[in-house]
């Protein structure tokens, strides 16, 4: 029997609590096949979005005086009238924010209710704070009857992550989330916010392997990292490490080896990210699956953010029938690694990195085999 998705649970438990929902919105976790720790630092990603969301159900409460939501996994908060101080630990912050920015922009529908359902883990890697950003944002929108581009949506939803949760994130996670197109891994330049789609290689499938062990993005390696990289750009002259060249490595002091390192993961994995996009568009994963591999051993010896439970799924991986490649993925330290995998040999693939995995590591990893879902919609109940 098939279990109810997200948007089915959200719609059935906004009917129970409040009634008809008028406006039903999603918008899909994502999973990045290369290109990590380049979005800000102007580069280039290849994410795709994953058939796992965040589904919100809202309807109007016009003799209310209250807008408020409640999650099924999380429970209830206000969002209007709105607290002085908002936590950034708490689980509605990015509901918070991003209310307050499209409110503060004129964009303020009145007092309405939702209900909140995800299929996307917590902690895993899978930006599921993206996508409760992007469908709140497309819900209010939606409201107010105001059209925005998903650059626009992706831009205001980076801004919560910026500026209100304190994590100095990229735009990957929000673009791919309110742009992505079923089918594909979308090629973003996060420079000029340019896209381009390309298909997974004919006979394969990615393979989105939690590893179970968590750890916060908000924690300072992740802001130690990207100050690393503003400094080594401007001890090269350079606005950002994007116009950075191999050669201009050579510009930087001894005393800037950490700078140096984390350059030259941004440099190199720019060139990989182009080079798979190449891979996809001549349908060879074998050239996809060594970036891939090169991927990770550039991001646990020159960025520093794998961990120990990522480096042994992703050698066992490797050492598995069918597979192509497998990294981390993700901000690192914990949570999922990613793996492209020869498409009829998925099944035995799954069964033995788990096996071998739950006897190596003493965990049990959960592993997804996904196709390139479709980006964020909006519809109305009527629709």
């Amino acid at each position: 029997m098939t279990e109810p998705s997200a948007l089915d649970r959200a719609r059935g438990q906004h009917e129970r609590r409040w009634g008809r929902a008028e406006i039903l919105s999603r918008a899909p976790g994502r999973v990045n096949l290369i290109g990590e720790h380049t979005d800000y630092n102007d580069g280039f990603v290849l994410p795709m979005a994953l058939p796992f969301d965040t589904a919100i159900a809202a309807s109007r409460a016009p003799d209310g005086s209250k807008t408020e939501i409640f999650s099924e996994g999380f429970g209830h908060a206000v969002l209007a009238p709105a607290p002085a101080e908002v936590d950034p630990r708490h689980w509605a912050v990015y509901l918070h924010g991003v209310h307050g920015l499209l409110k503060a922009e004129g964009v303020d529908p009145g007092p309405w209710k939702a209900s909140i359902a995800t299929d996307i883990p917590a902690g895993a890697g899978l930006s599921s704070s993206a996508a409760i950003e992007v469908a709140a944002a497309s819900t209010i929108l939606g409201f107010a009857q105001t059209m925005r581009s998903p650059a626009e949506t992706a831009r205001l939803c980076q801004r919560v992550d910026n500026e209100i949760v304190g994590v100095p994130s990229g735009l990957m996670d929000q673009m791919i989330s309110a742009s992505a197109i079923a089918g594909h891994a979308l090629l973003i330049d996060c420079r000029s916010l340019q896209t381009r789609p390309y298909p997974l290689p004919e006979e394969s499938v990615v393979a989105i392997m939690d590893t179970n062990t968590r750890r916060q993005l908000v924690d300072s390696e992740y802001s130690d990292r990207r100050a690393a990289c503003v400094r080594a750009a401007a001890a090269m002259g350079l606005e950002s490490l994007r116009d950075a060249r191999l050669e201009d490595l050579e510009r930087l002091t001894p005393e800037l080896g950490i700078e140096r390192r984390r350059a030259h993961h941004v440099i190199t994995e720019n060139q990989r990210t182009l080079d798979a996009a190449q891979a996809m568009s001549d349908g060879d994963p074998g050239t996809l699956g060594e970036l891939m591999n090169s991927s990770h051993q550039s991001l646990r010896d020159d960025y520093g953010v794998s961990g120990p439970a990522l480096d042994q799924i992703t050698e066992i991986a490797r050492d598995s029938p069918g597979c192509f490649g497998a990294r981390l993925t993700g901000g690192g330290f914990a949570g999922c690694a990613v793996a492209l995998v020869q498409a009829d040999k998925a099944a035995e693939f799954r069964a033995g990195v788990e096996e071998r995995y739950r006897n190596q590591c003493g965990l049990e990893a959960g592993i997804w085999l996904c196709e390139p879902a479709a980006g964020a919609s909006l519809t109305t109940a009527d629709a």
